[in-house]
């Protein structure tokens, strides 16, 4: 413990939007651990509301301060990417102007706040890149190449000038060398952390309900209409799948992060509940928004498996979730949940049709008995490999190498 304490380390974390999601939970997972690993952990955002955000950023674990909340999102419903970089540079600016000194300062989705930090160059800055964002937007008109292309410039050149750079899966190091060329010919080469997951949080579930679990955001890039395409495609699959039970036992439930003030999030659930109506299983279909921790820790512990359905998802933290929570995981092919679940050990590995996730579905239906024994399989595993502890241990280690290269 005194060794930890030898090394102590000020900390200041950068992060647009401490609302619920995979990139959040990531954040605030870093903030408890160096605080655990006795580094004094200051995080700083443009919108902290605490009616729809993690416990930890409320209970007092680490201070959280907002600046620039006054400042637009967007401009009828348009240049949400501009707005996001003016808002997080009033972020790094307020930051810059205190009187407190960082060691290390962590930023992540935003790099145009690197170059602004660096200004005072006694701090390392270590930039966590989720996903190159150039390859999240669109670029489908002219106009929208027109107005991205200086912002996907400055992302590549501000990326670049991090002291350290840092990504969530092989898959997205792969990607970062395939779309910051430039970059990757100069040799700058990001480290992999793969996010975490508190396994202690999760029970051993007492009960596994013939029902399916979704949870991710409502937004169309999730392809949450692939798990509601599939469960209404159980019904049509050969009869004897369903002999020792009737399809109305069977349910999906739908659960996510859900924001009123984003079109997209209204939009989407409202083609998914269509949808459901469309297919004729609008009655077996729960639709949950914003559930706390604890609720979906609940939803976790009484389902049966649970579906994730983004298409090369550049890591995904839900599949972690469910398999600390004892459950298996029916996800696609492709990306970070590649290289987190074990297909056929704790989860199934499918292509994103949903043919093949109801062809998945009916195992663990017929063979409940598959599903507890996944389960298992799926807690050893993130035991051993994605805990917050390990993570933690991780994180510390490339903080403590920043923070020697700054001495040198």
């Amino acid at each position: 413990m005194e060794q930890r304490r030898s090394s102590k380390l000020n900390v200041a974390i950068i992060h647009p939007d401490l609302g619920i999601g995979g990139a959040e939970r990531l954040i605030v997972d870093a903030a408890v651990e160096l605080v655990s690993h006795g580094h004094n952990v200051h995080v700083f955002t443009a919108h902290h509301d605490k009616r729809r955000c993690f416990e930890e950023t409320v209970n007092g674990t680490f201070p959280v301060t907002v600046y620039g909340d006054f400042l637009p999102r967007h401009f009828f419903y348009r240049l949400h990417a501009l707005c996001a970089y003016l808002r997080c540079l009033f972020v790094a600016l307020c930051v810059l102007l205190q009187s407190s000194s960082y060691d290390v300062i962590i930023a992540d989705q935003v790099s145009v706040v690197i170059p602004v930090l660096k200004l005072r160059s006694s701090t390392k800055v270590l930039f966590y890149c989720h996903f190159p964002d150039l390859l999240l937007a669109q670029h489908t008109t002219f106009l929208r190449r027109l107005y991205r292309k200086p912002i996907d410039f400055v992302e590549e050149l501000t990326t670049g000038m991090a002291d350290m750079i840092l990504v969530n899966s092989k898959f997205t190091a792969n990607t970062f060398a395939n779309t910051f060329k430039k970059l990757h010919a100069r040799g700058i080469r990001p480290a992999v952390l793969y996010p975490a997951v508190n396994v202690d949080q999760f029970d051993k579930p007492h009960s596994y309900k013939l029902n399916f679990l979704s949870i991710n955001r409502f937004e169309r890039k999730k392809n949450i209409d692939l798990a509601l395409s599939a469960f209404a495609m159980l019904q049509n699959l050969e009869e004897d799948v369903f002999k020792n039970h009737n399809t109305a036992d069977v349910t999906l439930t739908i659960a996510g992060g859900y924001d009123k003030r984003l079109r997209e999030n209204v939009e989407y659930l409202e083609e998914l509940k269509s949808l459901a109506e469309r297919n004729g299983v609008s009655d077996r279909v729960n639709f949950i928004t914003s559930c706390s921790t604890t609720e979906r820790n609940a939803l976790l512990s009484e389902c049966l498996c649970v579906l994730y359905t983004p298409k090369d998802e550049h890591f995904g933290i839900v599949p972690l979730e469910a398999m600390a929570a004892y459950k298996p995981v029916i996800a696609c092919d492709s990306g970070g949940p590649v290289e987190t679940i074990k297909n056929e050990v704790t989860g199934f590995l499918c292509n994103p049709t949903p043919h093949e996730f109801s062809l998945a579905m009916a195992k663990l239906i017929q063979e409940p008995q598959m599903a507890k024994k996944m389960g298992e399989n799926a807690r050893q595993h993130v035991m051993e490999s994605f805990s917050t502890k390990i993570f933690g241990q991780h994180l510390n280690r490339l903080l403590a190498y920043v923070a020697r290269s700054k001495e040198d």
